[in-house]
């Protein structure tokens, strides 16, 4: 069982999820206490693979005021995840050969309180996927209630 810190809701509206994976992030000082604090955003986050390495870009963590104030590394700087080699090279290819994007979905604590993100390999969705998407969601909606009505 994981405890949830952040989601990415945009990520849901904007992209078609292929598939997800798992990683580690590696944190400097007091970001570990400032995500258990749920002082973490992923609005605007995503994955880029440099020389091999996966990296999460655009997350932005704050800190808290009882931090170092000597000791505060920059709060959007990049931040490298702990991927398998064999995941970084599946991301890659596909990334590079398809023209997918990778985006960050959520931030949890795993069940040995381990700071780990959940990204995705998404493909962008166009205007009328998104609306689409929303007629289905509003459509499901109402079947519930009318269901529920019923019970």
């Amino acid at each position: 069982m994981s405890k949830t810190i952040a989601q990415n809701k945009k990520a849901w509206h904007d992209y078609e999820i292929l598939e997800k994976f798992e990683a580690g992030i590696s944190l400097k000082g007091s970001e570990v206490k400032s995500i258990r604090l749920g002082k973490i955003n992923l609005k605007d986050s995503y994955v880029r693979i440099l020389k091999g390495e996966a990296y999460l870009i655009g997350a932005h963590i704050s800190y808290p005021q009882s931090a170092n104030p000597l000791f505060r590394p920059e709060e959007k700087r990049d931040r490298k995840l702990l991927l398998h080699k064999k995941e970084i090279d599946k991301l890659a290819g596909k990334v590079s050969q398809d023209g997918l994007t990778i985006v960050a979905l959520r931030v949890y604590f795993n069940s040995k309180n381990l700071a780990k993100v959940q990204i995705a390999l998404a493909r962008g969705k166009n205007i009328h996927d998104k609306r689409e998407t929303l007629k289905k969601r509003e459509a499901d909606k109402e079947a519930r209630a009318a269901m529920k009505k019923y019970i």
